[in-house]
Parts: C-alpha cells; structure tokens; sequence
C-alpha cells in the first residue's frame, strides 16, 4: 500500500474517546467483551450504531460491533450525518486518509470516485465532524485485517437523498468484500419515559427493516434520530446487497449511564442481515 501523508487530523481524539492506543485499545476490548450479543443467523451486511462520546454510547455500539468481529472486509463505507452548517446536502473527506490513536484507515479513493459519478458530494477537509470518526476505533479492533474507508456525510436528511445514496452504495460496493456502517443517536433531551417511548417506535422501524417506514415516523413525531438519513440509506444498500432481516441487539440512554433521567439522549446498536435459509 502506497504511503499516505494527506491525513486528515482527528478533532475528538483524547475528548470523545481517549487519546492514547493503549488506553483506546483497552475501552474498546472491554466494551466489546462486555456485549452479549448472539450473533444473527446469516451474514451482516451491515450495522447501525450511535455516536456519543464512549462513556455514554460505547457500550451500546460494543453490541453492533460485536457482530463483525473477525469479518475480513477490504471496505467499509460509514455513512453519518454531518452535524455542521455545509451548504452541500452529501459530504466526504477530501483528504487521503482518517487517523485514529490506533492507525491509519485509507480513504477507498476508486470506489469513492465511483460513487461521486452516482451522488453529488463535497469534498470537504479538516471538518470537526464526530460521528462518522468515532466508529473508526471499534473498526479497527473488529475487523480481521486492514480495511479502506468511504466516509459520507448528510447535511440533507430527506427520503431521497438517502434512498439515491442507498442505491448508489449498492452499485459500487457489488462483488466488494464490503460492510456498511450507519451512525446514528436517537431522541435528544427527552425524560427517560418519553424517550423511551419515542425510540422504542423508532428501532420498531428499523427492526421492520422499512427505510420508507422511518420517515413516516419521525414525520407523524412518534420517533426521531438525528441520522436518519444515514439509517436509511445503509437499510436500502443492505437491501440490495441481500440483506432480507434486520435486528435490533441493544438500546439504553444516556441516562442509564450517569443516572440523571431528565434529559437523555437514546442510543440503539441493530444488524442488518441475509438470512439462512
């Protein structure tokens, strides 16, 4: 592999997750061996997973994580929504390569370019944003080898941009020895009853594995995720790369974790899957 210098910096490290590889390695190992998660009959083809600092939603994306562990993938695409004020409705990193405490993860400069020709997208260099990075370390303990990256970032959160983005993800990744990755938190800043109302609605839809469904449910404001989109999309790419099942293997909030119920953000980790017959 050629040697890449154009390394976009990490904006969280050392904030959201710690900052050092044996300290990162460490509360990594720790939340994954802590997951009991029975993995799902038939192969991943992709997972869901929040993106809070550690302390609050490690935990939780340990459960989705899990299911990928010693999976040799050669890319990973995570889509996450991008929680800053860009103008372009889809983004990408337009540096060579993400680091995290424990590597270097190579952007898949071909299949990103591959996809760039389906769906408009900004490249866009040093953002701030977290929840596409933030999956990055349980990646890279996961997985069985190296892997290259198609970072993408949705500022538009709508139905059709997810599903052309879904589409899009299906076309370059066929024949790929691939995963897919959403990043996504549920409700925000609800008490722990109403949120706990709110995101069991939501993950009911996700466990349906209806995209369209999730729409309907954040529009009818019975459910809400603020990567959306992101869920969407990977859901219609999983869709037509096999998957037929999807299911939802963990949820809890923050308040679970520092014990102050008034206001909490839900968490939900869920895989989606080809089945055994």
């Amino acid at each position: 592999m050629a040697t890449v210098t154009d390394i976009r910096p990490s904006p969280i490290a050392g904030l959201w997750y710690p900052g050092s590889a044996p300290d990162l390695r460490a509360l990594v190992d720790e939340y994954l061996r802590s997951a009991d998660v029975e993995p799902p009959r038939g192969q991943v083809i992709g997972v869901m997973a929040p993106h809070a600092g550690y302390r609050y939603s490690g935990p939780v994306a340990a459960y989705a994580f899990k299911l990928l562990e010693g999976m040799d993938a050669d890319v990973v695409a995570v889509v996450s929504p991008m929680h800053h004020p860009y103008l372009s409705p889809v983004l990408t990193t337009g540096h060579q390569a993400y680091r995290t405490p424990l590597g270097v993860v190579p952007v898949n400069r071909d299949l990103l370019s591959a996809l760039a020709k389906r769906v408009k997208m900004e490249p866009v260099r040093m953002d701030q944003e977290h929840s596409l990075e933030i999956e990055l370390p349980f990646l890279q303990r996961v997985l069985a080898g190296d892997f290259t990256l198609i970072p993408i970032m949705l500022r538009d959160q709508s139905p059709e941009t997810a599903r052309e983005l879904g589409h899009a993800l299906a076309e370059v990744l066929r024949g790929q020895r691939a995963v897919l990755v959403a990043s996504t938190d549920l409700s925000h800043y609800y008490n722990q009853a109403t949120a706990n109302v709110l995101d069991k609605a939501f993950l009911e839809g996700v466990a349906a594995f209806d995209p369209d469904g999730l729409f309907e449910i954040e529009r009818r404001g019975r459910g809400f995720a603020c990567g959306l989109g992101a869920v969407a999309a990977v859901m219609w790419a999983s869709k037509e790369l096999g998957a037929d099942r999807a299911e939802v293997v963990r949820y809890a909030t923050s308040g679970d974790v520092t014990g102050d119920y008034s206001q909490v953000v839900g968490y939900g980790a869920a895989a989606f899957y080809r089945s055994e017959e």
